[in-house]
């Protein structure tokens, strides 16, 4: 048989049609993944580095310049979506370019009653002290335009002087003024400097939770507390 030739004996195409049309397949494409799509399901409206930097902030307990210095810039650009998005969690954003750093804190909403989603962690006088100390070092170096940077025996010596006012033992003493350092190292205050284990860097942080109106009123408290000859526990 040619190739060519038509078989008198075979239906045109069109004849063996089903008599109700096939009804058409539908193909839903997935969606592309673009600059500001990153997964199956995504509608949020900041882009990636954005994103970490709210991350970060949630995460705390702070956006440094100097130690995210990948991250800062990304907050800077992306500031008024970052701060939309912590209102939504009834958070506001700290920041201070001057010194390079950001964190959040809960919002002040009155007489709303909204979720706490900051952890708190309440300080024991010796951390108050402490706390008190390193925010007066960061003063002090702030106006020579150096950064504030701190030796554990420099520590230990300011806060020697209230020993007396826990009414405990040398021991016991030391131990609850380690406990304070490491506090303030797990939160960030503190920063070791590179290959210096007993030096540390006070971070800027300090000068947003503590104004200079805090730190003349809490210091007056603790001078009080100094020079009283004897304290209860």
């Amino acid at each position: 048989m040619n190739w060519h030739e038509e078989s008198h004996d075979a239906a045109p195409v069109d004849a063996v049609a089903d008599d109700h049309e096939a009804e058409p397949v539908v193909v839903t494409p997935l969606p592309r993944r673009s600059n500001d799509v990153f997964y199956l399901g995504d509608t949020g409206r900041l882009p990636l580095d954005g994103r970490r930097a709210l991350c970060q902030l949630l995460i705390g307990p702070s956006i440094d310049q100097l130690r995210h210095a990948k991250l800062w810039p990304a907050l800077i650009r992306s500031e008024a979506a970052i701060r939309s998005a912590l209102s939504d969690l009834f958070l506001e954003l700290v920041l201070d370019r001057d010194s390079g750093v950001a964190f959040t804190r809960q919002a002040d909403t009155e007489d709303i009653d909204a979720p706490v989603l900051l952890r708190s962690s309440p300080l024991t006088f010796i951390d108050s002290v402490l706390l008190l100390y390193l925010r007066q070092q960061l003063a002090e170096a702030d106006a020579r335009g150096n950064r504030a940077v701190v030796a554990d025996t420099e520590m230990a010596e300011a806060l020697a002087i209230y020993e007396k006012n826990l009414s405990t033992d040398r021991a016991g003493f030391n131990r609850r003024v380690a406990a304070a350092v490491q506090k303030m190292k797990e939160n960030h205050i503190l920063t070791r400097l590179a290959g210096q284990d007993d030096r540390h860097e006070v971070s800027p942080a300090l000068k947003l939770l503590f104004s200079a109106e805090d730190v003349s009123a809490l210091s007056a408290v603790y001078r009080q507390l100094r020079d009283t000859p004897a304290a209860n526990a």
